[in-house]
């Protein structure tokens, strides 16, 4: 990783951690440069409101996304789900929910202040079904093959090595997995530097991608049936999106015939 990419991860982990400790002091948090009340953009105005209470408020307040990757992933009983950059927990909570007790909610996060409120949080909510790893999301720590969806909530936009991101969220789903995103993309038209005039990289504009690399990125994971969807803007040319994708299915194979006796072995006609 380049000095640049660390020093912006740094950064990162540094907003989110002040986020977590404003929220565990009785504060609220929300994506920008500094700690701050949510809008309408971000944080957890995005979710219903019998959503909301049905969380502990740390949970809530904790929220720091552009949208709810839980109501658009489909999520079904008794499938295992991954948050990446799970923050306080209010989607790996939700995600635990709508599994149940057959399924199972994982939730990533390489900051270590954001994962003791997750987990004071499911505490207080009495999920028994999920469980907080440590960790980057370009190198997530489970085995490959083994979870059926990957949601993210305005958190691949942070990522400084995103086509790791798309590789590594296709090596832990299995065949026929798929992914449920809300991410930040830019217009075609916004140069890079364009899209840094419009906000700062740990605001989650700066690193956003566009629609045809974000298409082109996942295409090269492996990945098909992809869908961007605008759903609001956050800045100009730049839009809150739901993200949808597969893991192709495994191809089964057939085992080859065996030869009869017949055809084998240079037997006489």
């Amino acid at each position: 990783m380049s000095e640049q990419s660390t020093d912006l991860r740094e950064t990162v982990r540094r907003r989110y951690a002040a986020s977590a400790v404003k929220v565990t002091e009785g504060g609220s948090a929300c994506c920008g440069p500094q700690p701050v009340e949510v809008d309408d953009n971000f944080g957890s105005a995005l979710y219903a409101a019998d959503e909301r209470d049905a969380l502990p408020t740390e949970a809530v307040a904790a929220s720091l996304g552009c949208g709810n990757p839980t109501a658009v992933a489909e999520l079904r009983k008794g499938e295992r789900v991954l948050d990446l950059g799970s923050g306080g927990g209010i989607d790996v909570l939700l995600s635990a929910r709508r599994v149940g007790p057959t399924g199972k909610a994982y939730g990533l996060d390489m900051t270590e202040e954001m994962l003791a409120l997750a987990l004071a949080n499911a505490e207080k909510a009495g999920a028994t079904n999920v469980e907080f790893l440590k960790g980057t999301i370009e190198a997530i720590p489970l085995p490959a093959n083994t979870i059926d969806v990957v949601i993210s909530n305005c958190v691949i936009n942070l990522s400084t090595d995103k086509p790791a991101v798309f590789a590594e969220t296709f090596r832990v789903l299995r065949p026929g997995g798929r992914i449920g995103l809300s991410d930040v993309v830019a217009d075609d038209a916004l140069t890079p530097g364009q899209r840094a005039e419009r906000g700062d990289y740990v605001g989650c504009i700066a690193g956003a991608l566009s629609f045809t690399e974000y298409r082109t990125g996942l295409e090269a994971a492996g990945f098909t049936d992809i869908e961007i969807t605008p759903t609001h803007p956050v800045a100009d040319g730049m839009h809150s999106a739901i993200v949808h994708a597969t893991r192709p299915p495994a191809v089964e194979t057939r085992p080859e015939a065996t030869p009869s006796a017949d055809t084998c072995c240079g037997a006489d006609s």
